[in-house]
């Protein structure tokens, strides 16, 4: 499954949630530099998604806040787990 989220760096917490025009937005404490937000988040959704870190890759928006992530696992799966963690 591909997911589309944009991401907020330089926070001052790691939370994922739906903006008002329901986009998936995902505030991360890394900073963007050097590529160190791109591998946090990789992590960061892994670990919030309960997935190991294998199935979580990022395929698009390597220097831009939307990204695209690759995701190993079925999309059906993979909307239950986002429902409970942004609900």
């Amino acid at each position: 499954m591909i997911l589309h989220l944009r991401v907020k760096p330089n926070g001052k917490t790691d939370q994922l949630a739906y903006d008002e025009a329901r986009q998936l937005t995902a505030k991360i404490s890394a900073p963007a530099q050097d590529g160190k937000a791109n591998d946090y988040l990789v992590k960061f959704m892994a670990k919030t998604l309960g997935l190991p870190r294998s199935a979580v890759r990022l395929v698009a928006g390597f220097t831009n806040p939307h990204k695209k992530l690759h995701i190993d696992v079925p999309e059906e799966e993979i909307r239950q787990k986002l429902a409970q963690v942004t609900a």
